[in-house]
C-alpha cells in the first residue's frame, strides 16, 4: 500500500504563492507518475500537472501553465507543486495522486490508484 499526504493548502489573495507537499510513504515503484489535481465544489475533479518518476517529464493543464510549477525529491519521497500568481478560480481541494504502471493517460483520474485526502485551497479576491 501507498500512503498519500498533501500539506501547504491555505487561503490567499489572488496575485500570491503557495506551496503544496505530496508525502508518499509505503510500497515504491520503480515507474510511476505523480499527479496534482483540484475538484471546486459541485465540479468534478480536474487534471493539474504530473510528474515523471525521474521528473523530466512534466505536464500540465493549459489553465495553470506558466503559473505552476510541479517538481519532486525523490530522496524525501515528496512531490511539489509550486503555485504562483493564483487566481480566485484556483480555489479547491488539491489532491495528489500516484499511478504506479506510469501510464501515458495521466490525465485521467481513473489512472491513478492511490490517493491523498486533500487540502483545501482558497483564493479571495
Amino acid at each position: 500500500q501507498v500512503q498519500l499526504v498533501e500539506s501547504g493548502g491555505g487561503l490567499v489573495q489572488a496575485g500570491g504563492s503557495l506551496r503544496l507537499s505530496c508525502a508518499a510513504s509505503g510500497r515504491t515503484f520503480s515507474n510511476y507518475v505523480v499527479g496534482w489535481f483540484r475538484q471546486a465544489p459541485g465540479q468534478e475533479r480536474d487534471f493539474v500537472a504530473a510528474i515523471s518518476w525521474s521528473g523530466r517529464r512534466t505536464y500540465y493543464a493549459d489553465s495553470v501553465k506558466g503559473r505552476f510549477t510541479i517538481s519532486r525529491d525523490n530522496a524525501k519521497n515528496t512531490v511539489y507543486l509550486q503555485m504562483n500568481s493564483l487566481k480566485p478560480e484556483d480555489t479547491a481541494v488539491y489532491y495528489c495522486a500516484l499511478d504506479p504502471n506510469g501510464s501515458y493517460y495521466y490525465k485521467r483520474t481513473g489512472s491513478y490508484d492511490y490517493w491523498g485526502q486533500g487540502t483545501q485551497v482558497t483564493v479571495s479576491s
